[in-house]
């Protein structure tokens, strides 16, 4: 299961409830820590190099688990143009998938973002351009501005036994 969504939409705060409410032998990962893993980077490789090459690495670390019969949670800012990669390192394993993105408001997310020290949303900054990224797969989209996690994460288990998350 991708776990998805912009900055500041609570992917991390929700995924502590699945996690909770997970019946079988479950995998988290965290993907904002795959940043960490660049100690040292190529400065003729761009940002948006490094995010592919980290996303594509968070989910090739999470097939081993899914092969062996966890459930993964993968809990990182995947956008929809990244899905079809997902596919092909998922579906050649014969690996179920499950695209689930949180989407409340923008202004919602700006006012979350702006607490944390990576960045915030605004007009002006990447991370509008970034949220609009979502938008397109609506169909993924959980969208609830002010919910708490737990019902969220209610709503997610509920899609999900209904098959509305599966990508095919």
């Amino acid at each position: 299961m991708i776990l998805s969504g912009p900055v500041g939409a609570g992917k991390t705060t929700v995924a502590r409830e699945l996690i909770r409410s997970a019946v079988q032998p479950t995998v988290y990962i965290e993907g904002d820590k795959f940043w960490f893993f660049i100690v040292k980077g190529d400065k003729t490789i761009g940002r948006k190099t490094n995010f592919k090459t980290i996303m594509m690495s968070m989910v090739a670390a999470s097939v081993p688990y899914a092969l062996n019969g966890y459930e993964v949670i993968l809990d990182f800012s995947i956008p929809p143009w990244f899905l079809d990669t997902v596919r092909k390192i998922v579906e050649a394993r014969n690996i179920p998938l499950e695209y689930i993105i949180l989407r409340p408001g923008e202004n919602v997310c700006a006012q979350r973002a702006a607490q944390r020290p990576e960045g915030n949303i605004s007009d002006y900054s990447p991370y509008h351009d970034f949220y609009l990224d979502f938008v397109e797969a609506d169909k993924y989209s959980v969208c609830d501005d002010f919910g708490p996690a737990k019902s969220v994460a209610d709503k997610i288990n509920n899609g999900r036994r209904e098959g509305l998350f599966r990508v095919s």
